[in-house]
């Protein structure tokens, strides 16, 4: 079963980040240049928040805040993280449960990278196919034993 450390090694631990005072502008310009959809908001090294797509839409258009609103005013401050050595299939446990698709990964308090849910998705369906043909290798040395 991998683990979120597996996921990170594959994918890098690039972590993009901006401080509270930016704007809905940087945010939105980051992730178009950087092709995601969430960037952490940062004091340094101490997470404040998460700023995702989903953010914008609810707390920037539809409530009308313009693009130059600081971050801090519409970031989500209750910050869902994992470590390390947790398993992709708890991360997808988690993301579910809690409707999110972007996850901090931390680890003696300090932020080492993010995944996403496509991140996970990717590596439980990996897990899931190496398992299914480990069984059938199984299953067809056993039919030639017999």
């Amino acid at each position: 079963m991998a683990t979120v450390e597996a996921m990170l090694n594959d994918k890098g631990k690039v972590i993009f980040s901006l401080t509270p005072d930016k704007t809905i502008q940087d945010a939105l310009k980051m992730m178009a240049d950087k092709d995601v959809g969430a960037v952490l908001v940062m004091e340094g090294e101490k997470l404040l928040g998460i700023f995702t797509e989903r953010d914008y839409a609810r707390k920037g258009t539809l409530q009308g805040n313009p693009v130059t609103t600081p971050l801090k005013d519409v970031m989500t401050r209750q910050v869902y993280f994992v470590s390390p050595d947790q398993s992709a299939e708890a991360c997808m446990a988690q993301m579910v449960d809690k409707h999110f698709r972007h996850l901090p990964v931390v680890k003696d308090g300090k932020v080492v990278g993010v995944i996403s849910i496509i991140d996970v998705i990717k590596t439980v369906v990996s897990d899931k196919e190496a398992l299914i043909a480990g069984m059938e290798n199984f299953r067809m040395g056993m039919e030639l034993m017999s």
